[in-house]
């Protein structure tokens, strides 16, 4: 196998043929609000606060989009994480409502956004579809396409295993859930047209900047290596690279890694026989592998828990290769040229939230929906900073909560995590879910 993974990793399909950009300039002594972070989600906030009149400034510890933004399998679209009765259990009906209303309000307006700024991203309306591993797990998308069907706008189709040909082929699953008005975009295209849009408006945009300290001074004051800054307001807009000057954060929001690999270019044959719909497809095992076509219809891009901590990629890309033939045995000679990683910033309680603490506006905790869900909350939580009422939003009602498994700044439980789920989850679900019969996994 290892013959068949390229020698080099490390560096993301999409970030082929794309001109490494570095926004240039100082940091200016003051502003209204000030961004932290940016990715998807503090670029839309500079957006959104600058065509509200204020002036705004974006800082970011390293490049930005360098994180998920552009690391992402680019699956564009969102969908509650968790079902209505929990959310309703959690946090009330009013916010389960609004949460599976603005699963479908939030494509629309991000939409919206590629449209109006012009961002050349290639977007493409293709749908996307969640495969059953078991009959049991058929039965939980059967009651989900009830739920979102009635009690919001999102398209929801529940897919019975016999009707599976038309979206991929395999004989893994069970049927499916068709999200019709999910897409997929090149997320770092997208992210470079959220940036361009950003400096056609003039705002600041500052590397390699890290907010090393942040004080309450009437407003802010941010301390970093190129300087500091007075700011009215400031929006958090770091996920999953939040760093300890921001420990109440840190200890809700977590860095779970996701690892890709992009196999090389294949016949357009093979690509329609096992991907005829062209679909972004993720399958309900806890692998929580997500896999599509390459824009250019010539790859597969396959995605997954290759492991909760940091590992090798060559050993991630060997992982997920095997994952990837599992599904589609006419893979197997495909040889991987590209494998990489990013961190998702994951929430214990799978939701995000838009918040407040000690005066610092947030949206975090997108647990893997950050695509859709990461700018337009991040407008929700600028309009809300500068008190605008279209920072209303179901997600002000979430709560970010820390864990007793995770009482320090590193996620040290994510190792015990990844045996549990590689020793015990993995197993059972490979082993203990066999077929019987014909067309039975229990």
């Amino acid at each position: 196998m290892s013959d068949r993974i390229a020698q080099e990793l490390g560096r993301p399909f999409w970030w082929e043929g794309l001109p490494d950009a570095v926004p240039e300039g100082d940091l200016p002594e003051r502003c209204d609000l000030l961004v932290i972070g940016g990715g998807y989600t503090g670029l839309s906030a500079a957006i959104a606060a600058h065509d509200c009149g204020a002036r705004v400034v974006v800082v970011d510890a390293g490049l930005p989009g360098r994180g998920a933004s552009t690391r992402n399998g680019g699956m564009f679209g969102a969908q509650p994480r968790l079902g209505w009765d929990v959310l309703v259990q959690r946090y009330g009906e009013a916010v389960a409502r609004g949460g599976f209303e603005e699963a479908s309000t939030s494509l629309t307006w991000a939409l919206g956004l590629i449209a109006a700024e012009g961002i050349d991203c290639d977007l493409q309306a293709c749908g996307r579809i969640a495969l059953a591993w078991t009959a049991r797990h058929l039965e939980g998308y059967r009651e989900t396409v009830r739920s979102l069907t009635a009690r919001s706008s999102v398209q929801a189709e529940l897919v019975e295993r016999e009707d599976l040909g038309a979206h991929i082929r395999t004989e893994q699953y069970f049927g499916g859930m068709f999200l019709p008005q999910h897409c997929a975009i090149q997320p770092r295209k997208f992210h470079d047209g959220l940036l361009a849009a950003v400096q056609r408006r003039g705002i600041p945009v500052v590397a390699q900047c890290p907010v090393t300290r942040l004080e309450r001074v009437g407003g802010f004051a941010a301390e970093t290596p190129r300087g500091r800054i007075l700011a009215e307001r400031v929006v958090l807009a770091t996920g999953g690279y939040t760093t300890r000057a921001f420990r109440w954060h840190q200890a809700r929001v977590f860095p779970l890694p996701s690892y890709i690999i992009a196999t090389e270019e294949l016949s357009p044959d093979l690509i329609a026989h096992i991907a005829p719909g062209r679909r972004n497809m993720v399958e309900s095992r806890a692998r929580h592998s997500y896999f599509r076509v390459s824009p250019d219809g010539k790859r597969i891009l396959y995605g997954g828990r290759a492991a909760m901590v940091g590992i090798d990629l060559r050993r991630a890309a060997a992982n997920l290769r095997g994952t990837m033939v599992e599904v589609w045995p006419e893979l197997e000679g495909a040889r991987i040229t590209h494998g990489w990683t990013g961190n998702t910033g994951y929430s214990f309680g799978h939701m995000p939230q838009v918040g407040v603490y000690n005066g610092v506006h947030f949206a975090m905790g997108f647990s893997g929906s950050g695509t859709v869900m990461a700018p337009y909350l991040g407008a929700k939580a600028a309009y809300r900073a500068l008190g605008d009422a279209r920072g209303e939003t179901a997600f002000s009602g979430t709560t970010l909560r820390p864990h007793v498994m995770h009482p320090t700044p590193r996620p040290h439980f994510l190792r015990a995590a990844d045996l549990w789920y590689r020793n015990y989850v993995d197993r059972r679900e490979g082993a203990g879910a066999r077929v019987i019969g014909r067309g039975r996994r229990l």
